[in-house]
């Protein structure tokens, strides 16, 4: 059976929480059905977290209720357990636990140790109703905007911890700061997912493009057996709580990568580029897509 790559955009949650005035709910609704029907099998719709840290996110439970009828896996982010309980409440069948392996940047992004946080996974995962799928999402698996570069024994340490209590998991490394290379991500990945502790669990990869590396990091982690991909259409991105991080890879730049190396993701090419341009136009967002800037009849 041909290995397949399937994208999971990610633009209505990593994406707009880095607007800070508010989108109107109808337009963040309308944009993951125009990202669906563009073919994207996977949308991380939002985040179940408190308003007063990421008031973007507020309108959470309505978004659910109004999309959930779509042909494609949505997914929210959930920093505690809080948000777990808020998301299966709104009906998510989906949820994607994050936390920090930097101890800095977990404490600034979730108010939590680590420590705490893999605490907080075991509870989740102890309460789940079974037909939730979860993902763990390792944040700051590269390089921390507080403390710099993360060693690699503490990536292996937080991916066996995580997957000891979630055997059968998805599991992200996360590029948080864009600051990964297409060798640290082989060299991690391939260590990650030798660990007798992951022999279960799936794998994704979390990319930012802050230093130009995004596809070709995202095609490192292929190389290397990882089969889910995050971006977002338009790069719109940018994580309020890591300074001078930017945009998420562009959807469209993968999906073209992937195309010429003859990968089928399942999506339409232009119709994402038709709602890559709509992102584009939101008030206060900051966009990086390559493809974007191409004329269109040569990015067919």
């Amino acid at each position: 059976m041909t290995r397949l790559p399937q994208i999971c955009e990610v633009a209505p949650r990593d994406g707009f929480q880095s607007i800070s005035e508010p989108l109107a709910t109808d337009t963040k609704i309308a944009i993951i059905r125009d990202l669906v029907a563009a073919g994207c099998p996977r949308v991380e719709i939002g985040s179940f977290v408190s308003p007063k840290a990421v008031a973007q996110m507020a309108d959470m439970a309505e978004i659910a209720a109004a999309v959930h009828d779509l042909p494609a896996r949505l997914c929210a982010l959930i920093p505690n357990e809080r948000g777990a309980e808020n998301a299966v409440a709104a009906g998510i069948k989906e949820v994607c636990y994050v936390f920090s392996i930097s101890e800095a940047h977990n404490l600034n992004n979730v108010r939590q140790s680590v420590d705490q946080s893999i605490e907080g996974l075991a509870r989740i995962v102890a309460n789940l109703p079974k037909d939730v799928r979860l993902r763990v999402d390792l944040a700051t698996a590269f390089d921390c905007p507080f403390d710099g570069p993360v060693p690699l024994d503490r990536v292996l340490d937080a991916a066996a911890r995580a997957a000891t209590l979630a055997p059968e998991a998805e599991i992200a490394l996360c590029d948080t700061t864009g600051r990964a290379n297409a060798f640290s991500v082989r060299e991690r990945f391939r260590a990650a997912m030798a660990l007798p502790e992951t022999a279960r669990n799936g794998w994704a990869f979390h990319g930012h493009d802050t230093f130009g590396q995004g596809v070709a990091n995202a095609l490192a982690a292929w190389d290397v057996g990882v089969d889910v991909f995050d971006t977002a259409a338009a790069g719109l991105g940018g994580c309020p709580f890591a300074p001078g991080a930017t945009g998420n890879t562009a959807t469209e730049d993968l999906v073209f990568a992937f195309n010429e190396g003859g990968l089928d993701t399942g999506i339409d090419l232009m119709e994402l580029l038709a709602v890559a341009d709509r992102i584009a136009a939101l008030p206060g967002g900051v966009v990086g897509s390559h493809l974007r800037n191409v004329p269109r009849h040569r990015a067919s």
